[in-house]
Parts: structure tokens; C-alpha cells; sequence
């Protein structure tokens, strides 16, 4: 064998030795990623961990309600005609009773002055009777039939009194008057909506808020308003809340009394509401990626003598960032915030980074 032909071999063999040792090298950080040590995958997780302890919550609402008038309706005829009279002046205040609308009435006048006139009749008739009943002149059947007559009359004209009152549209309260629909001599019937009134003399407001407030705010909590186009804020006072909660939206209707209401607050308005809440001293608050939600249960992962465990909690107040925990946990435990795809659970835990409430802000 030549010199050449032994250093031509000489070097296959250390390369091929030389890819071998690579393979193998590379087979072995593999396997030491892949193959699981225990069932279930990696035996160990490494996590960050943040440890749940007592602290004040001042809890803050944030809603949405409008504006409200003390009271407000739209006005509309009992019954059909033609109108004959009409004093709506628009964005005129007038008091209670003032005559806005009357309808012709004519022919219910005309009915009643004809009854009158028989009421005339018949009211002497019964005075006659009555004299002649006390010498015995007519028997009481007769006398009782001419009061019968009387009363009927007298029936029918408060009847048609009553048809004529129903002709006229008053102010059913002292108030602020809209924009009228109609003109003189309109034809309008019940459902012509001739003009709205309203009474801001004092104004009020409906907000909803979630549900999870429902035991929480109270007759006389203080809310801090706002409205687009006003520069100074509000205060309100909640007066009622209603009894049960909207199944459809899931929201608590609450209604307050704005206190010294702005000359520039219209009824309608959008408003934006703070709501300061009572101040809760032993709160445990957590970060809102250490939950998990499940169809079930609110569940987080809380490391118990390095292994992993899932626990049920109940949630209260929620933040932007952290959810109130009323249940599940006490303070000290640690709660995972991260590896919660990976974990499983009795998996094995070893914590990289802790962090509290007063570390994260």
C-alpha cells in the first residue's frame, strides 16, 4: 500500500469516528429534554410564584347611568276631535292644571243643556208631588217615581260632565313644556302625542351595575358623576335599588337623586359614574393570570410542598389587573402566574421568581 493511499484512509476513519461522536452527543441532549423522568412529562416545572397575602382594597365602581326628570310624561287626548283651543307654549314652565288642549265639544254641551232643562221640569214636578204626598193627594209610588226621574237626569249630566272633562288636556304637574306636535284645529285622537312635559325641578338618574355588586352598594353610598360638555362633576345619592337582578343583561338597576343639579343637566343625558365602596382591610388579591377558568369552578394552581395543586376559589372584586379572592386560599400561600398550560397536577414545582402585591406595584 502506497504512503498516499494510507493517509487517504487514515483520515475517512477520523471522520467518520468524528460524525459518530457528534450523533451521539446530539442523541443524548435529546433524550435528556424529551424522555420523561415520571408520568405525565418533566417531573419538575420551573415557575414564577406570587405569594398571596392580607391588604386594604378600596374598591371603586365604575358604570354607566342617564339622567333622569323627578317626573315626566308625554301628553296625549282621552278621546278624538277636533282641536279648538290650544295653549302650549314650548319651553314654557306651567303649573299644575293649566289648560293646554280642548277638543270641540259642542255637541256634549248641547246634550247637557238639554237635560238641564228637563231637570228643570222634572224638580218641579217633584216639588208638587211632595206637597200633595203630605195631604195624601198622590200615593208614594208616584212620588217615588218623579225622584227617580230626578236622579236619572242628574246621572246623565254628570255623565256627559265627565265626556266633557275628558275633551281638555291639562298639566298633570307643574313643569317644563316640549316641543308641541300639532296645531290648531288638528284632528287628534288617543294616540296623538301632543307635547311632553317635564318636571326638573329635580332631577335623578338609573345606572346598572354588574351583579357582583348587588350585596355590596347601599341605600345612601355617594357617587361621583360626570357628563360630556360639563366641566365640574357631580354628586348623586343612590335612594333605591331594585330588588332583582335583569336575567337577560345580568345588571342591577340602581336609581339616585342628583344633589344641587346643574342648570345644564338636560334628562337623557349619558353619565359616567365612580362609586367609592366600602374599604375592605384583609383582602387577598392576585394576579388575574393566575386564574383559570373552567366550565365548573375558578380555579388557580397554588404550590403545597413543592407539588402542584389545583384549588377552587371563589371570586369576588375584580381590577384591571387582580381578582379578590374570598375563598380557596389563605395568606402565604403561593400562587403559580406562570407554566399554568404545562402544569398538571402532583407535578413537581420549583419557584424562579416570587413576587407579592407590594412587589408587583
Amino acid at each position: 500500500m502506497t504512503k498516499g493511499k494510507m493517509i487517504f484512509w487514515s483520515l475517512l476513519v477520523l471522520i467518520i469516528a468524528g460524525l459518530a461522536y457528534v450523533k451521539h452527543t446530539k442523541n443524548k441532549e435529546v433524550a435528556a429534554k424529551t424522555a420523561p423522568m415520571g408520568k405525565g412529562g418533566p417531573q419538575t416545572l420551573m415557575a414564577a410564584g406570587f405569594v398571596a397575602e392580607y391588604s386594604k382594597l378600596s374598591n371603586n365602581l365604575s358604570a354607566n347611568g342617564s339622567i333622569l326628570a323627578q317626573d315626566e310624561v308625554q301628553l296625549q287626548p282621552e278621546v278624538s276631535g277636533r282641536v279648538t283651543y290650544l295653549n302650549i307654549n314650548e319651553g314654557a314652565i306651567v303649573p299644575k292644571g293649566t289648560l293646554l288642549l280642548k277638543i270641540n265639544d259642542a255637541d256634549l254641551q248641547a246634550q247637557v243643556f238639554k237635560l238641564k232643562t228637563q231637570l228643570k221640569i222634572a224638580q218641579s214636578n217633584l216639588t208638587r208631588l211632595a206637597e200633595l204626598l203630605k195631604i195624601k193627594g198622590v200615593s208614594q209610588a208616584e212620588y217615588d217615581a218623579a225622584d227617580n226621574v230626578v236622579n236619572n237626569i242628574n246621572a246623565d249630566i254628570q255623565l256627559l260632565n265627565v265626556q266633557i272633562a275628558k275633551t281638555e288636556l291639562r298639566a298633570p304637574f307643574s313643569g317644563k313644556l316640549g316641543l308641541r306636535n300639532i296645531s290648531l284645529g288638528a284632528y287628534v285622537s288617543p294616540s296623538t302625542v301632543v307635547v311632553s312635559l317635564q318636571n326638573t325641578s329635580q332631577l335623578k338618574m338609573d345606572v346598572s351595575v354588574t351583579e357582583k355588586y348587588a350585596g355590596v352598594i347601599q341605600v345612601g353610598d355617594n357617587m361621583q358623576c360626570t357628563v360630556a360638555g360639563i366641566e365640574n362633576p357631580f354628586q348623586a345619592k343612590v335612594i333605591a335599588i331594585e330588588p332583582t337582578i335583569d336575567e337577560m343583561t345580568r345588571n342591577l338597576k340602581v336609581r339616585a337623586m342628583v344633589l344641587n343639579p346643574s342648570s345644564k343637566l338636560v334628562p337623557g343625558a349619558y353619565v359616567k359614574v365612580q362609586l367609592k365602596l366600602k374599604e375592605t382591610s384583609n383582602a387577598i388579591m392576585i394576579p388575574s393570570s393566575a386564574v383559570i377558568p373552567d366550565d365548573k369552578a375558578t380555579k388557580i394552581v397554588v404550590a403545597d410542598s413543592s407539588k402542584a395543586k389545583f384549588v377552587a376559589i371563589e371570586i369576588g372584586v375584580r381590577t384591571e389587573s387582580e381578582v379578590q379572592v374570598i375563598s380557596g386560599i389563605k395568606s402565604g400561600d403561593t400562587v403559580l402566574t406562570t407554566g399554568l398550560l404545562q402544569v398538571k397536577p402532583g407535578m413537581s414545582v420549583k419557584i424562579t421568581k416570587t413576587s407579592t402585591r407590594s412587589t408587583v406595584k
